[in-house]
Parts: C-alpha cells; sequence; structure tokens
C-alpha cells in the first residue's frame, strides 16, 4: 500500500512539475538561473494533493483542489488579491459597467469573516443601513467563518427579489444585528447632485465607474447652466464611496484641474506597473478611441473654489481623486479621514476564461505621499458623529501592505501639507449624547442619512466652510 502511494505521489509531484515549466516555460528560460523551481515544496503540494485524492472521507475534485489552492495562494499575499472563476470574472466587468446583481456591498475578509468596507449608494445594502466596518458573521443560516471571500460573495448574490437574511456584528452593539436583505439588480447611479443654493453646487460620486468622469463632466456643464453665471463654490462628495476605476478618478481629477498636471503615479516590480498619470485624455478616456468629454468644459470651474468631502469610507480611486486637489492645492479636504487603499490591483485574465485580480503597485500622490495604511487626511476635520475607535482602516486589514514611506503604517500622519487645521470640541452634553447612543442596541437597525439633505450635519458644515473659503479666496 505503501509502495503505491509514494509511486502515485511521484507521478503526481512530476505531471504538476511537467505542467508549472511547460506553462511557465518562457519565464525559466530567461530566469533559470536566477529563480530555480521549488522542487520540495512542489513535491510536497503533490504529497498533499494525493493524500486528499486518496483518503480524504469524501471524494474530491481535481479542479476544486486547484482552485482552493489557486485562491489560498492569492489570498495569502493581502486582502485585495483573489482568483476570479469564470462566473467572478464575468461579474467584476458587469459592476464595472455600473449594473450588476446582489445586494451591493464591498467587501474583505478579516479575522475569517466577511467586512463591510462600503456599502454602494441606493444598493439594497445601502438602504438597509449596512455601514463600513460592518462583520458579517452568518449569511441566513451559513456561517461566513472559514469560508473563502468568493464563496461568500456568491451567496450574497442570487436571482432579484429573493432574499437573504444577514447576521452582523457591529462594535459598539452589544448583541449581533439582522439585516433581511432583497436582492436586486444593482443599478449604481455613479453622480448625482444638486444647486444647494444660487451659486453653489453639490455633486456626490458614489463609485468610479466607466462613464463616471463623462457623467460628471456632463452634470457639471447642467448645473452650470442651470445657475446661469460661474459658479461660486462646488462641494464634491466622496464620502463611502468604495473607488473604481483608475482611469475614471483621472477623468474625475482632470475636471478640475489645469491639463497636464500629475494626477496619480505608481510604483511597482514590473515595468508596466510603473505609470505617470496626469490630467491629459490619452489617461483618462478608455483605450484613447472616444471623443474628449472635457474638450468644451467650462474653464471657471476649474478655478471655483472647492471643497471635498471624505470619510472612513472613502477608498482607492476616491482617495487618489482627494490626494490630487490637495496635493495641487485645488481643494479643501474635509471630513474624516479616509480608508488607506493605496494599492493597485490588476486584472489579469487567464486562457481558460478565469482570472487573478493581483495587487501589482501602489498609488502615491503628485507630491510622493503612499496612501496605503495611511489614507488622506482632511485639512479640516468634521466629526460625522460616529466613535473613531469604531473604524475601520486598511491598516487594520490582516497582511495589508505596508506604507513605503513610514517606518510604522499605522502611525499618524505626519505631513505638514496633510495637518489638520481644526478639530471640533465635544461639550459635556455631546458626550452624554454619544454614551446613551452607545447604550442602545436594535435587531432593526435604522437607515442612513441621505447625502447632501438637511439631516447631514457633516454636509452642512463642509459647506458652511465652502462659502468661508470662497469669501477668504476673494479678499
Amino acid at each position: 500500500m505503501r509502495s503505491k502511494f509514494e509511486k502515485f505521489t511521484l507521478i503526481a509531484c512530476g505531471a504538476i512539475i511537467g505542467v508549472l515549466i511547460s506553462l511557465n516555460l518562457p519565464v525559466f528560460a530567461d530566469k533559470a538561473e536566477k529563480n530555480n523551481l521549488p522542487i520540495d515544496e512542489l513535491r510536497t503540494f503533490a504529497e498533499v494533493f494525493g493524500k486528499i485524492k486518496s483518503d480524504y472521507v469524501e471524494p474530491v475534485e481535481d479542479k476544486k483542489l486547484i482552485n482552493e489552492a489557486l485562491n489560498g495562494m492569492l489570498a495569502g499575499l493581502d486582502p485585495h488579491s483573489s482568483f476570479l472563476n469564470t462566473e467572478d470574472f464575468k461579474d467584476l466587468n458587469q459592476a464595472t459597467q455600473g449594473e450588476f446583481g446582489g445586494l451591493g456591498i464591498e467587501v474583505g475578509m478579516e479575522d475569517g469573516f466577511v467586512k463591510v468596507i462600503s456599502p454602494i449608494e441606493d444598493s439594497p445594502a445601502y438602504k438597509a443601513g449596512l455601514k463600513s466596518g460592518d462583520l458579517i458573521m452568518k449569511l441566513d443560516e451559513t456561517s461566513t467563518k472559514g469560508l473563502s471571500l468568493n464563496d461568500s460573495v456568491k451567496k450574497m448574490r442570487g436571482k432579484p427579489g429573493t432574499s437573504i437574511v444577514l447576521t452582523v456584528l457591529r462594535k459598539g452593539e452589544a448583541k449581533p444585528l439582522t439585516f433581511k436583505l432583497v436582492r436586486a439588480i444593482v443599478k449604481s447611479q455613479s453622480v448625482k447632485g444638486k444647486l444647494v443654493e444660487p451659486n453653489y453646487a453639490y455633486v456626490r460620486v458614489a463609485q468610479f465607474q466607466e462613464h463616471t468622469g463623462e457623467d460628471l463632466a456632463k452634470f457639471l456643464k447642467n448645473l452650470r447652466q442651470q445657475n446661469k453665471a460661474p459658479l461660486k463654490g462646488i462641494l464634491l462628495d466622496l464620502r463611502n464611496n468604495p473607488g473604481g476605476l483608475l482611469n475614471a478618478a483621472v477623468g474625475v481629477s482632470a475636471a478640475f484641474l489645469p491639463k497636464g498636471d500629475l494626477v496619480v503615479y505608481t510604483e511597482g516590480r514590473a515595468q508596466d506597473s510603473k505609470m505617470q498619470l496626469t490630467a491629459t485624455p490619452e489617461n483618462y478616456l478608455k483605450g484613447g478611441s472616444k471623443d474628449d468629454y472635457l474638450k468644451d468644459f467650462p474653464e471657471d470651474i476649474r478655478t471655483t473654489p472647492m471643497a471635498v468631502l471624505v470619510n472612513n469610507g472613502s477608498a482607492s480611486a476616491s482617495e487618489i481623486v482627494a490626494g490630487a486637489l490637495q496635493d495641487h492645492k485645488r481643494a479643501l479636504i474635509v471630513g474624516m479621514q479616509s480608508f488607506g487603499k493605496g494599492s493597485v490591483q490588476s486584472i489579469l485574465p487567464m486562457n481558460n476564461g478565469t482570472a487573478i485580480k493581483m495587487t501589482t503597485a501602489r498609488y502615491f500622490t503628485p507630491k510622493g505621499r503612499s496612501i496605503q495604511a495611511k489614507g488622506i487626511v482632511p485639512d479640516i476635520i468634521v466629526d460625522d458623529g460616529s466613535d473613531p475607535t469604531f473604524m475601520t482602516k486598511e491598516a487594520d486589514l490582516t497582511n495589508h501592505l505596508s506604507n513605503p514611506k513610514d517606518a510604522d503604517a499605522n502611525a499618524a500622519p505626519k505631513d505638514k501639507d496633510s495637518k489638520p487645521l481644526a478639530t471640533p470640541v465635544k461639550k459635556p452634553e455631546e458626550e452624554k449624547e454619544k454614551e446613551k447612543e452607545k447604550k442602545k442596541t436594535s435587531d432593526t437597525p435604522s437607515g442612513p442619512i441621505e447625502p447632501g439633505s438637511k439631516a447631514d450635519k457633516q454636509f452642512q458644515e463642509a459647506m458652511n466652510i465652502l462659502k468661508g473659503l470662497q469669501i477668504i479666496q476673494n479678499k
């Protein structure tokens, strides 16, 4: 029996090594001397593979074992790298185009559970009241502990109109909360807003999708025409924006910056991961074949006094926009410190219809600040009423990349250009109210506050700051 198993192990090991060598022949031909195959580790892999095939309590398909190995290989690198099967790859492409099925949550993994990074605006998750930092413990009766992120996402997806119950652990709550959500086709309108009052525009970008830059340009031009005069102030709201497409972030930045200004640059090991993206059409038009949607953009918008709202849910592409406008001193950043996702994920299609989403570089602002595990620190801190000790950031995620510009990626940023100008002073009665709120528990959480409404105190305070900024610039 033992000799049969050893023979099987050697055959499996040889087969796997043979496949690996044949798939990567060009690479190993160029780097044979520098990168030798890890024969001992591959032998162990083949041995484990063989042991599962022969001794596991139930038969397991080869495809499942290989896919799980690929999942583990990528998930172990950092919180944002993953293996995408054909279905996942298709869903990802649909999501970037602004329409997809499911609950509408940007998620990651933490301590074996699914963690909410940010709910997508107008989605079932957003309307139900899910918040950044929530830990999803159960999907219906299935525990997320031990499930891969892809498996958890699959369970949350389903036919529109069907329901699912999420059991959520939220910091500050004494017991888990339950949310009953109805799946829907999530049609995310990435740009919306209004003329708050004459001469003042409020624009909210919920997610950076394929047409976000173009939609923003049209939206601002329409508001400018409605106002019948140059605007005196623009408030750009990027709160709870989980990010999205890089070229869309460059396009949004280009709407407010002089042509040619540096928006962001990236650094990685591969040569094609090193980029300098400027406010020019070739960097924000996908494929470079479309008409430039900023060619007839009103020039006065590029000099209109401006403030940008961010919070803990502002991540990735939204941090790129905020960082670029802050570094060029184009806008005042207001709100709470952002999430701190400053890494680039490349989607690399495989030959069999699958793909890998892999971190290939880090983002840097025009002044060379790394966003990774640090985020964007507002020029003026405006509290949103939540307890900052309960906020989850990139630096809290397991296996997160470090910040190369900082010896301690979790330390408070000390960049003089990012130093807050003001912090709120809480009154004793406010502290008492917060303590009362902490003690409240409920199994039926309330919905979110509508951004840009009278109930949105952070928005109201940002508008007051914007008006003051306009007066100062006029002087």
